[in-house]
C-alpha cells in the first residue's frame, strides 16, 4: 500500500502571501507549498512568463509585470502578510536592488519578507568561501559585460534588506537539484560550516525553507546558509550532535 500523504497543518489560514517570482522553478515551488498550508497567495512574474502558472490559475492570483515595477510591487503586497522574493541578477538596471527596495518600501511595517539568493552573499564578513565559489563569483561578475546578469546588483538589493529594520530573513541557498522532497533543509549562520559542506539542496526544499521561516520568528533578521537534510555532511552533523 502506498504511504498517504503527511497532512500539512494549515498555518497560513486567512493569511495572504506575495511570493515575486513565481513562474521560476523556485517560484512554482513556493507557490505549491503556501497553498499547501492555506495562503492566499499572490504570485508577481513578467508578463510573458504567466502562462508558467497556469496550473495554478483558478488557485491565486496573478500580477503581470516587472519584479523591480514599484507600482506593481504595491499593488501584489497589499494587504500580505508576507512577501517572499526571488533575488534575481538579471540585467544591468538594478533588477534585483530595485525589487528588494520596492519590496521593502510597500510591504506592510509588520509583514515577514523572506529573500532568496545564493551563498555568495555576505552578511557579517565571516564565511569562509571554497576555490570553487569564488571562481563562481568572479566569473559572474565577468557576466556583466554580456549584460545580461550583474551579480554586484545582488550585493545591493542584500545591503539594503540588511538595513531596513523590517522582520526579514535571507535564505542563501546552495547548489540545487531537483527530486522528491528530503524535508526541510539545515542551516547555518556562516558559509564555511562543516554541516554545509556537501553544497546541495533540493529545490523543492529550498522553497520549503522559505515558506516555514514566514512562520519561524527565531529566523528574523537572520541570513541562513541552508543545505539538504540528507546531504552527507547533515547526515554527519546530526550525527555527531546525537
Amino acid at each position: 500500500m502506498e504511504p498517504s500523504n503527511p497532512i500539512v497543518p494549515q498555518v497560513g489560514a486567512g493569511k495572504r502571501m506575495c511570493i515575486v517570482g513565481a513562474s521560476g522553478k523556485l517560484g512554482r515551488y513556493m507557490v505549491q507549498h503556501a497553498l499547501e498550508r492555506g495562503y492566499e497567495v499572490v504570485g508577481v512574474c513578467r508578463e510573458k512568463s504567466v502562462p508558467k502558472l497556469a496550473d495554478y490559475a483558478d488557485r491565486i492570483t496573478v500580477l503581470g509585470g516587472y519584479t523591480n515595477d514599484r507600482e506593481v510591487i504595491a499593488k501584489a503586497v497589499e494587504g500580505c502578510d508576507a512577501v517572499l522574493t526571488v533575488l534575481a541578477p538579471w540585467g544591468v538596471d538594478d533588477y534585483a536592488s530595485g525589487t528588494a527596495k520596492a519590496v521593502i518600501d510597500h510591504a506592510r511595517p509588520e509583514a515577514r519578507l523572506i529573500f532568496s539568493c545564493g551563498w555568495h552573499i555576505t552578511r557579517d564578513g565571516k564565511d569562509v568561501y571554497s576555490r570553487k565559489i569564488k571562481a563562481a563569483v568572479v566569473l559572474a561578475r565577468l557576466l556583466r559585460i554580456t549584460r545580461l546578469v550583474d551579480l554586484n546588483d545582488q550585493y545591493r538589493a542584500t545591503d539594503l534588506i540588511f538595513d531596513s529594520g523590517t522582520r526579514w530573513t535571507v535564505v542563501r541557498g546552495s547548489d540545487l537539484e531537483e527530486g522528491p522532497s528530503e524535508g526541510l533543509p539545515v542551516w547555518a549562520r556562516h558559509v564555511g560550516d562543516p554541516v554545509l559542506a556537501s553544497n546541495m539542496t533540493r529545490r523543492t526544499d529550498f522553497a520549503l525553507f522559505m515558506v516555514e521561516a514566514v512562520t519561524d520568528d527565531t529566523l528574523v533578521q537572520e541570513a541562513p546558509a541552508i543545505v539538504g537534510r540528507l546531504t552527507p555532511s547533515a547526515l554527519a552533523h546530526a550525527s555527531e550532535a546525537a
